[in-house]
């Protein structure tokens, strides 16, 4: 026998699998936009997958040293610095059922605390971290409605509100002696209204557009001004039609209107040292950043490429350029549906760039419009890179339903190109970003509404040849998974395939096992319980018309989930099984959606499996 090394012939050595294009999407580290300690600048936190889970990373700018806060096996994405930069913040929850508390720990590393001893874990309502101690929390409980309570170091939380509508803190002035918070006990969940008061419980002021009990307007607290004792809160509001910023002086009453002429929705944050505003622009599921000059009143375009901006922030000191507060740049986060997201700034530079693989470019969005019954509806549409119709096609169904689809980078879309479907995405009444007649048009009729404009643009879809009529697919996750189930049932001959995540299914099951803030808003788009309009929740429900269902559906479900909860899933799941209907159900061990990757990807692959197999 021979000593002799020996070499092995490298088309012998087994051939490793070829990593698909889809998978690397969801696989490629990406990072949030970086949050920023208000006193410290340098410290900054955001969120990144780079372990193949969603966590906190704090980020010390001055050094370039970065490190992982939170390591727990269903992830991390809810953290807030302190103003001084010396902790973190992060909410705890029990493998994402969204209940649990608040935790602390230091900016440099370290054990971690509960933030608030003595507050019971709760659904979050809502948190603004003062100086000097003082922090605000709110909280939601099916018992106890919501409950804002003060905490300070070394006391006793102080609870300084309750009531059984949905509320939540707004925010907290610099100077920590006002707070903000945004209510809907006029029971509308749909429209909130301000009040302004002191930590003892004092009422300063009151700000309701919907006091005279029929005009319908939404406020919100955007934040009040970066100085001591400037008592000027910024607010959203909806009084001509969209949501816009204008300035309230809660202790004078005034109320300074904005010269910001934009169509679609705008909002705003102060800039750091209070002389303007960094102003959000959506329109058309696209958007854009400008900046308000609050002393000379003028708008000034802050050029971004066209896509989606998902968050922007204006930070103090760094080199002036066009847009910039003096001094200071403005840092956002931006994609496209072609090209992934990246973290910029207006100085030039990719702000915060992960290391390892990067994300392939997908295919870039087309705009259809389509005449439908409640107007003119906006979809957008993808098709794999030179390809011709008809197409299989999915109709990917966006969430909220206060939401809508844009012009931005998306793993689960890009997967279904790369296999050779079509994809469209429907901006629905009740999308946000086209008005507020059009996000209020949810009413009475849930989920009907929705699928009569999906059914408009499926029918332009299928009258241009873009989409084969019978290989169409309806799917979604939970608000889009609820639509696909009703979908499925009320367009019985309309679809081929159906693809629900985390849906509601049962919907007065649903509302009985829900958050108690969710039942809130289903009162209010439903007008009323179960009990009181049992017709409406009927009509709206996908278990009204299971028995109807004829295409095979793949249901996915977290049994930890408390906005779309498990029980209801079963009751739907019983019914297609009883009548032996096609189907397969996917459960998983999380809450609404998961923050792990690998398992996402699985999600994914699932769904693409069960569509191969039964469209062919």
């Amino acid at each position: 026998m021979s000593n002799a090394a020996t070499t092995s012939d490298p088309s012998d050595l087994p051939i490793e699998p070829a990593v698909p294009d889809w998978e690397k999407r969801f696989r490629a580290p990406r990072v949030s936009l970086p949050d920023w300690a208000e006193d410290a600048p340098d410290r900054s936190l955001f969120v990144s997958n780079a372990t193949g889970t969603y966590e906190l990373y704090a980020w010390d700018r001055a050094t370039g040293a970065q490190r992982q806060v939170t390591d727990r096996p269903n992830g991390t994405t809810d953290g807030v610095l302190t103003p001084d930069g010396e902790a973190i913040w992060w909410f705890s929850d029990t493998d994402g059922d969204e209940f649990g508390i608040w935790m602390r720990q230091p900016f440099g590393g370290g054990d971690d605390e509960p933030a608030a001893p003595g507050l019971d874990a709760s659904y979050p309502a809502g948190l603004a971290i003062g100086r000097h101690g003082t922090s605000v929390i709110g909280r939601s409980t099916d018992e106890e409605g919501t409950t804002i309570h003060v905490v300070r170091a070394g006391a006793a939380p102080t609870e300084i509100y309750r009531h059984r509508e949905s509320a939540g803190v707004g925010d907290l002035s610099h100077d920590g002696t006002l707070l903000a918070i945004e209510h809907t006990e006029h029971g509308d969940a749909m429209h909130s209204a301000l009040r302004v008061m002191r930590l003892d419980s004092t009422v300063v002021a009151e700000l309701d557009d919907t006091k005279n009990g029929t005009v319908e307007l939404g406020l919100e607290a955007l934040g009040f001004a970066p100085v001591d004792g400037d008592t000027r809160l910024l607010v959203g509001h909806q009084r001509r039609g969209r949501w816009e910023p204008m300035i309230w002086d809660v202790v004078s009453g005034q109320e300074t209107d904005l010269a910001i002429d934009l169509p679609g929705d705008v909002s705003a944050e102060w800039y750091p040292d209070g002389s303007g505003l960094l102003v959000a622009h959506s329109f058309e599921a696209r958007g854009e950043l400008w900046r308000y000059d609050l002393t000379a009143h003028e708008l000034t375009r802050i050029e971004t490429p066209r896509g989606s901006i998902s968050g922007a922030s204006a930070r103090p000191g760094g080199t002036s350029h066009a847009g910039d507060c003096a001094g200071g740049a403005v840092e956002y986060l931006w994609s496209s549906a072609a090209l992934p997201p990246q973290v910029r700034s207006t100085e030039g530079a990719v702000v915060l760039d992960p290391p390892g693989m990067k994300a392939p470019e997908s295919v870039p969005v087309e705009d259809a419009w389509v005449e439908g019954p409640g107007g003119r509806i906006h979809a957008l549409v993808q098709r794999p890179a030179g390809a011709t119709g008809p197409l299989p096609t999915v109709f990917e169904i966006h969430g909220g339903p206060t939401w809508h689809d844009s012009d931005a980078f998306a793993a689960g879309p890009a997967a279904w190109l790369d296999h050779g479907y079509a994809v469209v995405r429907v901006n629905y009444r009740g999308s946000t970003g086209y008005g507020r007649e059009w996000t209020d048009a949810l009413k009475h009729r849930v989920g009907l509404i929705e699928l009569e404009d999906i059914a408009a643009v499926r029918e332009w879809a299928v009258a241009s040849g873009l989409a084969d009529p019978a290989r169409l697919i309806l799917a979604g996750g939970s608000w889009g998974g609820y639509l696909t189930l009703l979908g499925l049932g009320t367009q019985p001959d309309a679809w081929a395939l159906g693809l629900a995540a985390v849906p509601v299914a049962d919907y007065v099951t649903a509302y009985h096992d829900e958050m108690e803030a969710l039942k809130s808003m289903d009162r209010t788009l439903l007008g009323g319980t179960p009990e009181e309009v049992p017709d409406r929740w009927a009509a709206s429900s996908p278990l009204t018309y299971v028995d109807a269902v004829r295409a095979p559906v793949y249901i996915s479900a977290g049994v930890n989930d408390p906005r779309c909860p498990i029980r209801q899933v079963e009751n739907y799941v019983d019914r297609l099984a009883a009548r032996g209907a096609v189907h397969e159900v996917y459960r998983y061990d999380a809450g609404h959606g998961s923050l792990v990757v690998e398992e996402r990807i699985k999600q994914v692959r699932l769904e693409i499996e069960f569509a191969g197999r039964h469209l062919g």
